[in-house]
C-alpha cells in the first residue's frame, strides 16, 4: 500500500510529459472547501505555472479557532484525452494564528505557527462556463507547534469563477 501513491504519481507525471498545452483560464477567484475553509485566488504566471493564495478561518467548538494565510506554487500538466482537465504538483507555505477558545492552551503550544505545504491535485475548467473546480491533497509540516508536526489529512475541493 505504501508504494501505491508514488506509483500513481509517477504514471500521471510521465503521461503528461509529451504534451504541452496552455491554461484554459488566467485567474480564478472562489472558495476552498476543506480543512480549513478558505477564500482562494489562483493566477497563472506562465502556461503551466500558477500561484494560489488563500486565507481562511476555522472554528472547532471548544477545541480551537485559527486563521490562516498561505500560498502555493503549482505546476500543471494536461491529461491527454481530457480537455480542460489537468493535474498539478506544488508547494508553498502558510502562517496560522490560532488559540484555544477557553484561552487555556497546553504548555508548550505556540499561538503562531509557520507551516510548509505540499500540493497534489486535479484542476478542471468547464469548456463553456467560467467555472473552475479543483480537488487536492495538501500535506503540511507545522513548525513551532510542539516541534515539527506532520498533518497528512489536509486538502480541499475548490470552486472558483474564472477570468481570462
Amino acid at each position: 500500500m505504501r508504494y501505491c501513491f508514488p506509483t500513481i504519481f509517477a504514471i500521471l507525471f510521465l503521461s503528461a510529459l509529451p504534451t504541452v498545452q496552455s491554461q484554459d483560464y488566467r485567474t480564478a477567484l472562489g472558495l476552498r472547501l476543506g480543512a480549513p475553509h478558505c477564500i482562494s485566488l489562483k493566477h497563472f504566471t506562465s502556461n503551466a505555472g500558477a500561484i494560489e493564495v488563500f486565507a481562511g478561518y476555522r472554528y472547532r467548538g471548544r477545541k480551537d479557532t485559527w486563521f490562516n494565510l498561505g500560498g502555493l506554487y503549482e505546476h500543471h500538466f494536461p491529461i491527454t484525452g481530457a480537455p480542460g482537465l489537468k493535474w498539478y504538483v506544488g508547494g508553498g507555505a502558510a502562517v496560522l494564528l490560532w488559540d484555544y477558545v477557553d484561552n487555556r492552551p497546553p504548555a508548550g503550544y505556540a499561538r503562531t505557527t509557520v507551516s510548509l505545504l505540499g500540493a497534489l491535485g486535479l484542476d478542471f475548467k468547464f469548456p463553456k462556463a467560467p467555472i473552475n473546480l479543483s480537488l487536492d491533497w495538501v500535506p503540511i509540516v507545522f513548525l513551532g507547534y510542539v516541534g515539527p508536526y506532520f498533518g497528512g489529512g489536509y486538502g480541499a475541493i475548490s470552486v472558483r469563477y474564472t477570468f481570462n
